[in-house]
C-alpha cells in the first residue's frame, strides 16, 4: 500500500511496480495527469495490478444506487446534485504538507471531494466540459481552497453540479440523480412525481416506479466487506483470479482528471474541454502548483 502524501504517490508506485509488486495506492492517485499516465504505464509494462483507493464505491448506499441507476426505473439522467460538504478546523492544515499545492496537490476539491466525484464519474460517465469556481473562506493558513462549486456537462445535455467543502458544520453528503422518470439518491430515496394537465405536478406520486425502484435497492444484495476493507477485498480477488480491480489506474486518473478541470476552470476563468491534452500546462507535474497560488493569494489580499 502506497499512503505518504500525494506529491510521492507516483515514484513510491512506479518503483513498487517495477520490483514486482502489486500496488494498492491512496487517492489523489498523484500530484498530475502526466504521473498517472506514468504510474499506468509502469503496471502495463511490468504486469503487475495497481489500484487507487475509492473506497466510497464499496458502500451498500453507493452500490445499491448505482443499481438502480442502472435499472434505467429512473429514466434518462437529466441532472446531479454532488454535496461534499465536510467540516475542518483551522489547525488542520498546520501540518506541514497540508494546505500547500506543491505536496497536498490541492484542497477539499482534492483530498475530501475525489470521494463523491469519482463516484458520480463511475455511475454517470465522463462529463465534456467542466466550469467552477474555488475560494478559501475559513482557513488562511492554507494555499489551497476550502470550497469549491463545479458544473460538469455531459454529451447527453445533463449536468452536475459539485460542492467540495470543509467549512460546512455537521458534514453533510448526498448525491441525488435525476431522471426524466424519477429522482435517486444516496442516502437513499425514490421520488417520482407525476404530471398534471397543466405541467404542474400531481399531489400523489407514481407509487409503482418508486416501489419498483425501492424493490431494486432493496433486492441489490448487500456488500460481505465494505469501505476500504473491501477494497482491499477486491484487490486481493484481482490477485488470485487475474482480473482488473474495480477501480484501476485509469479509473483513478479519471477523477484526477475532473478535479484537474475544476481548477482549471477555477483559475483560468473559463470552461474546460475534456479530456485535458498532453500539451496542457495543467497536465504536467508541478502546472497547478506554478499556476494557482496567485488567484489564493488574490483572495488572502482582499480579506
Amino acid at each position: 500500500m502506497c499512503v505518504p502524501p500525494p506529491y510521492v504517490h507516483a515514484g513510491i508506485s512506479i518503483d513498487a511496480l517495477h520490483a514486482g509488486c502489486n500496488v494498492l495506492c491512496e487517492k489523489p492517485m498523484a500530484a498530475s495527469l502526466e504521473e498517472c499516465d506514468a504510474m499506468i504505464a509502469a503496471q502495463q509494462s511490468s504486469g503487475k495490478i495497481l489500484s487507487v483507493i475509492a473506497q466510497n464505491r464499496f458502500t451498500d448506499a453507493f452500490w445499491r444506487l448505482k443499481a438502480a441507476l442502472d435499472s434505467g426505473l429512473a429514466g434518462t439522467v437529466c441532472h446531479a446534485q454532488v454535496d461534499s460538504y465536510w467540516w475542518r478546523g483551522h489547525c488542520y492544515y498546520d501540518l506541514w504538507w497540508r494546505g500547500t499545492w506543491e505536496k497536498e496537490g490541492g484542497g477539499c476539491t482534492l483530498n475530501h471531494a475525489v470521494h463523491h466525484i469519482d463516484a458520480v464519474q463511475w455511475m454517470l460517465g465522463f462529463p465534456s466540459e467542466v466550469v467552477a469556481m474555488m475560494t478559501n473562506v475559513a482557513h488562511d493558513n492554507a494555499e489551497v481552497e476550502d470550497l469549491s462549486a463545479a458544473i460538469f456537462k455531459y454529451p447527453s445535455g445533463a449536468l452536475a453540479q459539485i460542492t467540495a467543502s470543509v467549512v460546512h458544520h455537521g458534514e453533510d453528503q448526498k448525491i441525488i440523480i435525476q431522471g426524466d422518470k424519477a429522482r435517486i439518491s444516496a442516502p437513499w430515496q425514490a421520488y417520482a412525481s407525476v404530471s398534471a394537465d397543466n405541467g404542474f405536478p400531481q399531489e400523489v406520486q407514481d407509487r409503482q416506479r418508486e416501489a419498483r425502484l425501492n424493490a431494486v435497492f432493496q433486492e441489490t444484495p448487500t456488500l460481505k466487506w465494505t469501505l476500504h476493507t473491501g477494497q482491499i477485498n477486491d484487490l486481493l480477488d484481482a490477485i488470485e483470479q487475474g482480473t482488473a480491480p474495480l477501480v484501476d489506474g485509469v479509473q483513478g486518473k479519471r477523477a484526477l482528471e475532473l478535479i484537474t478541470a475544476i481548477y482549471k476552470s477555477s483559475i483560468t476563468r473559463a470552461v474546460v474541454s475534456l479530456p485535458i491534452l498532453h500539451d496542457d500546462p495543467f497536465y504536467r507535474t508541478g502546472g497547478t502548483n506554478a499556476l494557482a497560488p496567485p488567484l489564493l493569494r488574490e483572495i488572502h489580499q482582499r480579506r
